[in-house]
């Protein structure tokens, strides 16, 4: 690979040395702003007679390039606005900056161009902070956006709830449902928020979709977030942030199991100058379940404040509030010997007379944003996270005979088993930092995008897990899964636990804690104006990190990137991608020892294009990661002990590598007609052990042919304007079941997984009223895998739906 790479990079440097005197070009840039002062989004600004042209984002920011010396008229326009028009010249590398200010205010704007074309599927520019300041189309690398639009027209409450649906390969895996864990690329792959990662044990817990903007998933290591991340990639969850118009939303929703909620969306400016803005976003909810006694009900508070000290720096603060109530974590799972889907869709295992399980999660964001000139920004950002639990975890436990011997691990053949309860208090702390510095510079015919930047984290977590008690009914006999009886459990039997010592004490070995570094530099040379894009990156990692049960481990890594991305025409891209990951992991060693760094790389081709003026837009790519040290589960017999069974202790896999195609579609196909449609093939198999253990066993959870589609159309004109329709699907082929330990040596598999859903709804410029239905087939839907001697799973409901009215004002 490394003699590949070298051969390209050579190969293309003589190339771009032969064409050196290639003719050079320009670039126009600048802000629109309304007659308030505020930034005018959806703008079109061209050059006149020329076919050049772009729209203002959400900034009121636009800019041209490529475009070669001469003098042109600059035209700046929307359907129903007074054209403005300036004439400009422009020589060769050079950067102008022309503004441009509307006679039209802000609320005048909005009535006239926002809702015309915008579009709800598809955006053309990834998040700030994912820090690369080009077009998604010029990218070396696979990234895919869920918009805020689409999360509503599908009514996603949270990120446990489809989101996954429309990106290519991405699903959701069962756990304890408190935290999102997300698979892609046949691995558990990182959540990142506002381009900082907030990953840790059992947390943070799930973003309710309330305060989101957009989820963007980075597919593939990315070197350029500054941080560590999995090969298989990441998802990054940006909140909202005030845009400096005055407007709110509020929302009423309804539901199937008892399900209610609310929000409110309030966005606006503090000050008559509009230089201190403000966003509050409230969500209360009472949400219930198909099964019985199960719920979760939240609430989040989520304001922000964005300070402009002047046309060039502002500074943005956010808190978020979330608080989660479940009767218990591990509610939703199931336990059978006789194979999954054995038991009625809507059984559960709990009790009515049971403590509730309560979760407070508080994160809070500071960004300062400096432009220093045209060419160069920086960014510094610090974010603390912390949440704590208190409350229980239930699973299976084993059944004994007469003698005091285990007669089963779990569930026996006629239906019986025993309900544990364990005590799940927990606590855990991120503590983030990254400063970053873009710019653009120019050394004779190449362009030069440079990011540097530096990454710092210090993550704890701590958990009791040491007190458990049996549910036992009152005249001695277990539960049965298949004729289950409930209220027999006397309120005395239910064990109150002690909670005297401080959760530090009662934790013991039971704590995470890491400490990382990361040092980033990236030149992204551009060649035949910008035509060909070549990125040189490096990052050096240093990670020191201690697990309670393992002696403190330090290393370093200095991992390299190279990509290369080429405009085939304006619409059309190719790129490749080598990068490499750094990654740390904790565990438990029988007999002690050092849990190593996950380390791998990735190798990416792909194929990237707007369709129609970038109304829609299509990504094919092909991918093969290579992973080192891959942690699963110790099933050594001498291991295992009903005191420390299946899961307390960890090995270390020599090598897994994961290939695959993916395909995806977003957008508008035609006047009203919006689609999301993808496809993913994923192979994930362990090729080197040191040995014949576990080789071709498929690791954790995924399905080797996925595919999801959503189609949306909205009457756009006549009597039935605003009226739409939607229908979508998941399908799910050759499912591999997940394993505790991420490992499946049987390559068990599920049976295929199809989900038909469908909405219908009607707006306008002030309302929206839409009523979705979720697995209109009613099928017998579920997630899980073998465990010990039985299996365990997690069902859908069967068909529900959900009413949301939504006003704007």
């Amino acid at each position: 690979m490394k003699r590949s790479l070298h051969f390209v990079y050579s190969l293309l440097m003589l190339l771009f040395t032969a064409i050196g005197v290639y003719a050079q070009t320009g670039t126009i840039s600048g802000t629109i702003s309304t007659s308030d002062g505020q930034p005018a989004e959806a703008v079109s600004v061209g050059l006149k007679g020329k076919g050049l042209g772009t729209i203002t984002d959400t900034r009121g920011y636009y800019e041209l390039k490529k475009v070669k010396p001469g003098t042109y008229t600059l035209r700046v326009s929307a359907v129903g606005l007074a054209v403005q028009e300036k004439t400009i010249t422009l020589s060769a590398n050079q950067s102008q900056t022309i503004n441009f200010t509307l006679t039209e205010n802000a609320e005048q704007l909005k009535e006239v161009t926002v809702s015309a074309v915008r579009n709800k599927y598809k955006v053309d520019k990834p998040s700030p902070s994912l820090r690369l300041n080009e077009p998604i189309l010029e990218m070396p690398q696979n990234v895919q956006v869920v918009t805020n639009g689409l999360i509503k027209d599908q009514q996603i409450f949270d990120m446990l709830e489809g989101v996954t649906r429309n990106v290519s390969g991405a699903s959701r895996t069962e756990h304890w449902d408190n935290y999102a864990r997300v698979t892609m690329r046949g691995a558990n792959i990182q959540a990142f928020r506002n381009g900082m990662n907030v990953t840790m044990p059992w947390g943070p817990l799930t973003e309710d979709m309330s305060f989101v903007e957009r989820i963007e998933f980075v597919k593939g290591p990315a070197g350029f977030m500054l941080g560590n991340g999995e090969p298989a990639g990441f998802y990054n969850v940006v909140t909202k942030k005030p845009t400096g118009e005055t407007k709110g939303e509020a929302t009423l929703s309804l539901g199937s199991f008892d399900t209610y909620r609310s929000t409110v969306d309030l966005d606006g400016k503090l000050s008559s100058n509009g230089k201190l803005l403000y966003r509050l976003n409230v969500m209360g909810m009472l949400k219930g379940s198909h099964r019985q006694y199960d719920y979760n009900n939240r609430y989040t508070l989520a304001p922000v404040i964005t300070y402009k000290i002047n046309d060039k720096t502002s500074i943005t603060g956010e808190y978020t509030y979330q608080f989660s109530q479940v009767p218990l974590l591990g509610s939703a799972y199931v336990f059978g010997a006789n194979g999954y889907a054995t038991t009625d869709r809507d059984l559960s295992l709990l009790e009515p007379n049971i403590d509730p399980t309560k979760i407070n999660d508080h994160s809070a964001f500071l960004t300062f944003n400096h432009q220093l000139n045209e060419n160069w920004k920086f960014t510094a950002q610090l974010a603390y996270l912390t949440f704590s639990q208190k409350g229980s975890s239930t699973w299976a436990s084993s059944i004994y005979d007469d003698n005091g011997n285990i007669a089963v691990s779990g569930a026996a053949i006629n239906g019986d088993i025993r309900r544990s309860i364990n005590v799940w208090d927990a606590w855990g702390q991120n503590k983030l930092g990254q400063v970053f510095l873009n710019g653009n510079v120019g050394t004779g015919a190449v362009s030069h995008k440079i990011l540097a930047g530096l990454d710092m984290s210090n993550k704890q977590y701590l958990g009791d897990w040491s007190q458990s008690f049996l549910l036992r009914n009152a005249d001695g006999s277990l539960f049965n899964i298949y004729n289950p009886a409930y209220g027999q459990v006397p309120p005395d039997s239910i064990l109150t636990y002690d909670r005297s010592k401080s959760l530090r004490q009662r934790a013991g070995a039971s704590m995470n804690y890491e400490n990382y570094t990361g040092l980033y530099l990236q030149d992204e040379l551009g060649f035949l104006e910008n035509r060909i894009r070549l990125t040189l990156a490096g990052r050096y990692s240093t990670l020191k990190q201690f697990d309670g049960y393992s002696p403190e481990t330090n290393d370093s890594k200095l991992t390299p990137r190279v990509g290369l991305s080429v405009s085939i025409d304006k619409q059309t891209s190719f790129y490749g991608l080598y990068d490499q990951t750094f990654l740390p992991q904790s565990g438990r060693v029988y007999g002690g020892g050092k849990i190593k760094p996950l380390t791998g790389n990735s190798i990416e081709f792909g194929l990237k294009k707007d369709w129609f003026g970038g109304n829609w837009n299509t990504t094919l790519s092909v991918y093969q990661i290579t992973k080192n040290n891959i942690m699963g589960t110790d099933t050594n017999p001498e291991h295992i002990t009903d005191e420390e069974p299946v899961g307390t202790y960890a090995i270390q896999i020599g090598q897994v590598k994961a290939k695959g195609i993916e395909f995806d579609l977003h957008g508008e196909i035609a006047t009203g007609l919006s689609l999301i449609f993808n496809y993913a093939y994923t192979d994930s198999k362990i090729t080197e052990n040191g040995g014949d253990a576990y080789i071709g066993a498929s690791i954790d959870s995924y399905a080797k042919h996925n595919t999801n589609g959503w189609l949306s159309y909205r009457v756009t004109q006549s009597e039935f304007k605003g009226l739409g329709i939607s229908l979508g699907y998941q399908y799910q082929i050759d499912r591999v079941a997940g394993n505790w330990g991420g490992i499946n040596p049987l390559n068990v598999s599920l049976p295929d997984y199809f989900r038909l859903d469908g909405a219908i709804s009607w707006q306008n410029d002030n309302m929206n009223i839409g009523l979705n239905v979720n697995n209109i087939l009613n099928k017998y839907l579920y997630m899980g895998a073998p465990y010990e001697d039985y299996y365990y799973w997690q069902t859908e409901p069967g068909t529900n739906f959900r009413l949301s009215i939504g006003y704007k004002f």
